[in-house]
């Protein structure tokens, strides 16, 4: 099955927000193929459905005085944080092609990430009880998908070489007796997201059972206003 990938750069998180929902508009109408988003945003924090108000450390106020911005999200979890060193992926998948499982979906972006993480000789887990990509007692990629119509938007995080010291403003995920971690403390050495994205294409595709193409689209300019 034929689809794409396209890497963004770094990308304001709210104009990529606005181009997952039309990417995603199109995936239901029949007027663009599954499509991977692959993306690194400027600072900024996500609280999800589930997200509780005291798991967000700082207020918006104090948090937009560091260049942190805030946005609420249509997807599943808590809170998140993205940045600069972190590899996000948006799959838009029509999910009728893809088993209408969204346990099924959660737990092949794992496989993915875990398979990644295999690359670099780094034995990434599930951990029962929770989503997302572990190594030991620490969280180094999180997932929220959300679905309309059965398209897939939102996605994975995969903490590559990110500062996890912005990690101190939130409880990520809600989690509060477990840490976060990234492949770069893992690997005691600096991680370029151009090491990884290879390989998360290549297990994407593996997992799901794609042939991606490359394509330099371009996200819409608006949509980029914050909220929260």
């Amino acid at each position: 099955m034929r689809a794409r990938v396209s890497w963004l750069g770094r990308r304001e998180y709210g104009e990529t927000l606005a181009y997952q929902k039309e990417l995603a508009a199109m995936v239901r109408r029949g007027e663009a193929p599954d499509t991977l988003l692959l993306v690194e945003h400027p600072p900024v924090i996500t609280l999800g459905r589930a997200a509780r108000g005291e798991n967000l450390l700082l207020s918006c106020v104090d948090l937009a005085e560091k260049g942190i911005g805030v946005f609420d999200v249509e997807r599943g979890g808590d809170v998140t944080y993205h940045g600069p060193g972190q590899l996000v992926g948006y799959p838009i998948l029509d999910l009728t092609r893809h088993g209408q499982d969204l346990h099924l979906l959660l737990r092949n972006y794992e496989e993915v990430l875990i398979r990644a993480l295999r690359d670099f000789a780094v034995t990434g887990r599930r951990f029962p009880g929770y989503t997302g990509v572990w190594v030991g007692d620490e969280k180094v990629a999180a997932i929220g998908v959300a679905v309309k119509q059965w398209v897939s938007f939102h996605g994975f995080a995969f903490n590559v070489d990110p500062d996890l010291d912005h990690f101190r403003y939130i409880i990520p995920c809600g989690i509060k007796e477990y840490g976060v971690t990234s492949l770069a403390r893992l690997l005691g050495r600096p991680v370029a997201l151009a090491e990884v994205m290879p390989g998360v294409v290549e297990h994407f595709a593996e997992v799901f059972g794609l042939d991606l193409f490359l394509t330099q689209e371009e996200p819409a300019r608006e949509g980029s206003a914050q909220e929260g």
